[in-house]
């Protein structure tokens, strides 16, 4: 561990939803889905694979680094000097499944994109509850 990753902070947002894990990681995956609840991107659920996530502010340049279907995502996160990793874990859970998505980090100077994510990722997995209870 260097001295940069002791000084890094994490956002971490859980929810359990009323959907089984195939649905929940088709959304994760499938990119008119992606698209729904997340951003624009040319994502495909294959290992170091390069994709884009694309909105009216910019694009974050990404790689798949992990891929077990139905349980865990993770990928880069690259966007206006913030070099990051996603992770999306599923597990069972009395609802259905538990998602938690944690994104690590960010710098101290970056002060901005960690008070970003810290809003911005329960109001996208809100929209994800959407897109999973229309897709029934």
């Amino acid at each position: 561990m260097n001295n940069a990753s002791l000084h890094t902070r994490t956002v971490t947002v859980e929810r359990d939803f009323a959907h089984p894990p195939e649905k929940i990681w088709r959304a994760l995956t499938e990119p008119h889905l992606i698209e729904a609840w997340l951003m624009k991107s040319d994502f495909a659920p294959r290992p170091a694979h390069r994709f884009t996530f694309s909105a009216d502010w910019g694009s974050v340049a990404c790689q798949v680094l992990v891929i077990e279907p139905n349980s865990a995502l993770s990928y880069t996160w690259s966007a206006m000097g913030l070099e990051s990793v996603v992770t999306w874990t599923l597990s069972p859970s009395a609802a259905g499944t538990r998602l938690r998505m944690e994104q690590t980090g960010f710098g101290p100077e970056q002060e901005q994109a960690y008070r970003g994510a810290q809003y911005g990722w329960p109001t996208f997995m809100a929209q994800l509850d959407k897109v999973l209870s229309s897709e029934e």
